[in-house]
């Protein structure tokens, strides 16, 4: 089995029920979600003028290959009804994937670990939560090293909602 991890968002509609819904399909078409973070409020990144977004990141064990992992989450993408308008524009959901065991692939279509990850607050304090001794395999710098020396000055505040 292969541990991927996930960062999930979403800022259109019903974002709890979004959330559920990705958690739902992850589980019966990915894998067994073995860990996930709290439920994150943060500001949008990237194209500011949108509605905050709810972000979370969950550990899934998987038998996918990462090709098929990442054909896999755009797939859950559509049927929760993503619509790719624009970059980091609104969305119903949005799964990044952001590591896949230790991996390190650079293709056109495939790029892991996700090349923002210490960039966004929004990835890095839930991704902490749940894996602050994680090691960024390009990096060779855990979670919670890049957590504390991001430059983000977007605030990532825990929700007191839970989904299980």
């Amino acid at each position: 089995m292969h541990q991927v991890y996930l960062g999930l968002g979403t800022n259109e509609g019903k974002r709890i029920e979004n959330l559920r819904k990705a958690m739902l399909y992850l589980s019966r078409l990915l894998g067994t979600i073995t860990t996930q973070s709290s439920i994150y409020e943060t500001q949008p990144w990237g194209e500011v003028d949108q509605a905050n977004f709810l972000n979370m990141v969950v550990l899934v064990e998987t038998n996918h290959t990462p090709r098929n992992t990442l054909h896999t989450i755009l797939a859950i993408e559509t049927l929760i009804g993503r619509v790719r308008k624009e970059k980091w524009g609104s969305r119903l959901i949005d799964i990044d994937l952001l590591f896949y065991d230790e991996l390190v692939i650079e293709e056109p279509s495939l790029v892991i670990p996700h090349p923002y990850i210490q960039e966004r607050n929004f990835v890095l304090v839930p991704l902490n939560e749940i894996a602050a001794n994680k090691m960024h395999p390009r990096l060779n710098r855990s979670i919670q090293s890049l957590m504390n020396s991001c430059k983000d000055p977007l605030v990532c505040e825990q929700t007191k909602v839970r989904l299980s």
